[in-house]
């Protein structure tokens, strides 16, 4: 995949960031390590098995490095692939030796936003259900969008990590993420104008994790029951 990046920027990439840069993923559970990016580099953004960066010169571009020995690169690059163009989406300008370089999205995540009591109106929420139809509809399958990887940039949606789009396990972030703006973000934080800290939405995202967890639990617990069950009879 090659959109013509701009000339300099790649020498750049292949000259001073990926021979000086140190990464590492001690946990595939954690973010990862920089333990060394090189100036005027800036980090934008780390996940479990990759990093963000941006280079103030090309402010446009951002370049996903993933950290060796780690997978999903050839993954990301099918799923922009299959997105194309959508204005939701970012997009793919080169892929090759585990990083992508990708058009930047400005904005604030919904995350962020209920850090900063931004108000985020219903505008957002329907671009970003819109954006992940037109991704099944592409023949992917949204996993894992939650609150830190959608934005909201003047008042319009955005999707920012489509990295497991290619997983087929059911994933309810998004519509539990729904439900909890429509039944207690609209009609008591919004009007409120409450301004939620990082320790609290920390905490909140814990707690759902743990219920997930058990929720999941529960329901392989009941299967084998059946299954036991059928087995006996």
């Amino acid at each position: 995949m090659d959109k013509s990046p701009p000339k300099h920027l790649l020498e750049t990439i292949y000259q001073e960031l990926l021979p000086r840069l140190q990464i590492e993923s001690v946990n595939p559970r954690n973010p990862i390590q920089v333990s060394y990016l090189p100036q005027p580099w800036q980090l934008l953004g780390k996940g479990n098995y990759a990093a963000v960066v941006y280079h103030p010169d090309y402010s446009e571009c951002v370049v996903k490095i993933y950290a060796p020995g780690r997978p999903g690169f050839e993954e990301e690059v099918d799923v922009y692939h299959r997105l194309g163009s959508h204005p939701a989406f970012s997009e793919c300008l080169y892929a090759k030796d585990s990083f992508l370089i990708l058009k930047r999205l400005y904005g604030t995540t919904l995350y962020d936003c209920m850090h900063l009591g931004l108000p985020i109106p219903k505008q957002v929420i329907r671009d970003i259900n819109e954006a992940l139809d037109y991704a099944r509809r592409c023949s992917l399958h949204p996993h894992d969008v939650h609150g830190r990887n959608v934005m909201m940039y003047q008042g319009r949606g955005l999707v920012v990590d489509i990295s497991d789009f290619l997983h087929l396990e059911a994933c309810s972030k998004w519509n539990d993420l729904k439900k909890a703006y429509y039944w207690l973000y609209r009609p008591v934080l919004r009007p409120l104008r409450l301004r939620v800290p990082y320790s609290g939405l920390d905490m909140l995202r814990k707690s759902y994790r743990l219920a997930t967890s058990f929720k999941t639990s529960c329901c392989q617990l009941v299967l084998r029951l059946t299954r036991f069950k059928c087995l006996k009879r």
